[in-house]
C-alpha cells in the first residue's frame, strides 16, 4: 500500500513546507516554524538532522552555524549540552531565545499531525529509525536519499518499512533497482534545471503515476545558481504569476511541492481547486 497515494488522492496537491515557516523572529528549523506550517496549510514538514559528539539527533542545517548564530562553530562537533547554549538570530541578525531542538521533541510535539520529511541525515539513519520507532511513528515518515548504492543498500537494511523516495537530479537513474529490492518506494523527488530534462518529460512523469508513486517537486529558491524546477519558482508565484509557479507544477502532476512559502501556496492551491 502506498500510503502517499492515498494520501494524495484524500487530499490533492500537498504543500511541504521547507524547513517549516519562518521570517522575522521566527527562526527556522525550529517548533515554531513548524507549528506555524502547519496552521498555514503544510501536510508535510521538512526538517534537517544532525548528531551531537554524545549521540543525540537534532534539527539544524549543519554548514548554516555562522549565519544562524553569528558564531564560527561545527555542531556536528558539540556535545548536546553545548548545542543547546547557542541561540538563533533573527531576520535582523538579533539574538533570539530560540535554540536548537531535539528530534525527540520535534516528534512528540507532530506525532499524529502531519507527515515529517527527514533530510541530512543519511550518515546515521540507523540510530534516527531507532529514535522513531521509540516515538511509534513510522507511519508519519518519509525519507529521502540520492540513489547511490550504498544508500539504498542502507535504507533496505534498517527501514524497509519506511515511506522512502530517491531523488533524481535531471534524470531518473534507479527506479529498476529500486524496484527489485525491498524498499517501501512511494515515489521521487525530482530535479531539473530546464524543461527539456529527462525528468521533466510528461511521458516520464505519466509513466511514474502510472505506478501508483507520487511526484515531489521544488519551488523554494535554496539558491538561483541551482534552479531545482526550471525557473517555475517560489519567486514566480508570489510576485503575481502563480500559474507559472504553483501552477505549472501541480498542472504537471506533482503531488508534493516544497515551498518557502507554505501558507500562500496552500491558499492558492485549494482556490485554484489543486487541493481539498
Amino acid at each position: 500500500m502506498n500510503e502517499l497515494n492515498g494520501l494524495f488522492h484524500k487530499k490533492g496537491v500537498m504543500v511541504a513546507a521547507h524547513r517549516g515557516l519562518c521570517g522575522a523572529n521566527i527562526p527556522c528549523n525550529t517548533i515554531p516554524a513548524f507549528e506555524l506550517a502547519v496552521q498555514n496549510g503544510a501536510s508535510i514538514l521538512e526538517l534537517d538532522l544532525f548528531k551531537t559528539t554524545d549521540g543525540q539527533i537534532m534539527v539544524f542545517h549543519t554548514g548554516k552555524e555562522s549565519h544562524q548564530f553569528r558564531e564560527k562553530v561545527d555542531v556536528t562537533k558539540m556535545t548536546e549540552a553545548e548545542v543547546r547554549q547557542l541561540r538563533y538570530l533573527n531576520a535582523d541578525h538579533n539574538e533570539t531565545h530560540y535554540g536548537v531542538e531535539r528530534f525527540d521533541d520535534v516528534l512528540e510535539c507532530f506525532r499524529g499531525r502531519c507527515l515529517l520529511n527527514l533530510d541530512r541525515c543519511d550518515a546515521f539513519l540507523p540510530d534516527v529509525v531507532r529514535c522513531v520507532e521509540r516515538h511509534g511513528m513510522r507511519d508519519q515518515i518519509l525519507l529521502k536519499t540520492a540513489p547511490k548504492p550504498q544508500l539504498l543498500a542502507e535504507v533496505e537494511a534498517c527501514a524497509p518499512d519506511y515511506m522512502y523516495m530517491p531523488i533524481y537530479k535531471e534524470e531518473d537513474t534507479a527506479t529498476g533497482q529500486i524496484e527489485r529490492m525491498n524498499i517501501h518506494m512511494v515515489g521521487a523527488e525530482l530535479v531539473f534545471a530546464t524543461e527539456e530534462s529527462p525528468v521533466a518529460q510528461q511521458e516520464y512523469m505519466d509513466r511514474m503515476r502510472g505506478k501508483g508513486l507520487v511526484l515531489w517537486g521544488n519551488t523554494l529558491i535554496y539558491s538561483e545558481k541551482v534552479p531545482l524546477s526550471a525557473g517555475h519558482n517560489d519567486d514566480v508565484s508570489v510576485s503575481g504569476r502563480p500559474e507559472d509557479g504553483w501552477g505549472w507544477m501541480a498542472e504537471k502532476g506533482f503531488g508534493v511541492i516544497q515551498t518557502d512559502w507554505t501558507g500562500l501556496c496552500a491558499a492558492w492551491l485549494k482556490k485554484e481547486g489543486y487541493s481539498f
